[in-house]
């Protein structure tokens, strides 16, 4: 078994990640600076180090404490439209910060990363569904700062020998028994829904009701949060560098995604409809053929409900998120 230091490990992906691989064996380091993850979404049998991708000898220390055989690099701001008004904010830490990562990891020895990267590296893709041949046109700064972190490590992997694996999806959602989804500013669709069910929102939000889709709303591709984890402990054991997608295949319109939490919660979900947001494609699905035959991943929980069900057990246990 290796020794992993997950950074950005107290958020929502991050914690589950860590969760699968204590699971499987591995010793886990967490690093996260808790802007954005919680301090209770860290697993107990977890070495937690406080810090600041931005604050590089702290890097350095905790890379020399723990040593680890790999790293998984999950830490990032992700909020698309935040992005479009603070992109400063979005270049600095998804890329200079990640670049002081990279640096004390060659420093200190490390030689490979696991990359959380995303399908927003495409923009409006070309064509759905999305495999790697696609060309990357991100749209936001958002989707820019993962593309050019993700030209950096290519660098780093020719010049200074890094192995490295960037797995780009889109919607993680559901929840394992102990860990689940609870950001501050929360802008996921399924977590806001249930927070309807729950009694504190007043109504779901649509926008968008005339898409080329079947039922006029947009289409995405949901990954359940255990699946997504699996991917990232595959790639630990990926031969060479490379850029994985990862999917499921189909896709769940918004107005599926609202039936169907009110079928699992059994309440009723009032909804508003608002105009479409700019920039909003009308399916993004990725392909993960890839993966599929290179890695052997194959994600086990593709129903919609069950994902949503999953979902909807971690928030009624915990209505308050992790409460901090």
């Amino acid at each position: 078994m290796s020794r992993i230091l997950v950074i950005g490990g107290a958020g929502y992906i991050g914690s589950i990640c860590v969760e699968e691989l204590l699971n499987a064996g591995h010793r886990v380091g967490v690093f996260d600076n808790l802007t954005e993850g919680h301090r209770k979404a860290v697993d107990m049998r977890a070495r937690f180090f406080q810090g600041d991708l931005a604050d590089a000898p702290v890097i350095k220390l905790a890379l020399a404490e723990f040593k680890p055989d790999a790293v998984m690099h999950f830490a990032a701001n992700a909020l698309v439209g935040e992005s479009m008004t603070k992109p400063e904010k979005y270049f600095r830490n998804n890329v200079c910060n990640g670049l002081n990562l990279l640096q004390a990891m060659h420093e200190s020895g490390v030689k490979r990363l696991v990359f959380s990267s995303t399908c927003a590296t495409f923009g409006v893709p070309e064509r759905v569904p999305i495999d790697e041949t696609v060309p990357q046109r991100p749209i936001n700064p958002y989707g820019e700062s993962k593309l050019l972190f993700e030209k950096i490590l290519r660098w780093y992997g020719e010049i200074h020998g890094l192995k490295f694996v960037a797995l780009r999806y889109f919607n993680a959602a559901g929840a394992s028994e102990q860990f689940g989804e609870d950001h501050r500013v929360e802008t996921h669709l399924i977590p806001n829904v249930l927070k309807v069910a729950l009694g504190q929102k007043q109504a779901a939000e649509i926008y968008g009701t005339d898409y080329e889709t079947p039922d006029g709303t947009c289409i995405r591709d949901y990954i359940h949060i255990l699946d997504l984890a699996k991917a990232h402990m595959l790639a630990l054991e990926a031969r060479e560098s490379t850029y994985y997608n990862l999917g499921t295949g189909g896709g769940t319109s918004v107005k599926e995604i609202i039936d169907t939490c009110r079928a699992v919660t059994g309440r009723d979900i009032p909804v508003i409809e608002r105009p479409r947001r700019p920039g909003d494609p009308p399916r993004l699905i990725a392909a993960s053929d890839r993966i599929r035959n290179e890695l052997g991943w194959t994600p086990k929980h593709q129903d919609i409900r069950r994902i949503i069900e999953s979902a909807w057990a971690w928030h009624v246990k915990n209505p308050t998120g992790y409460g901090d």
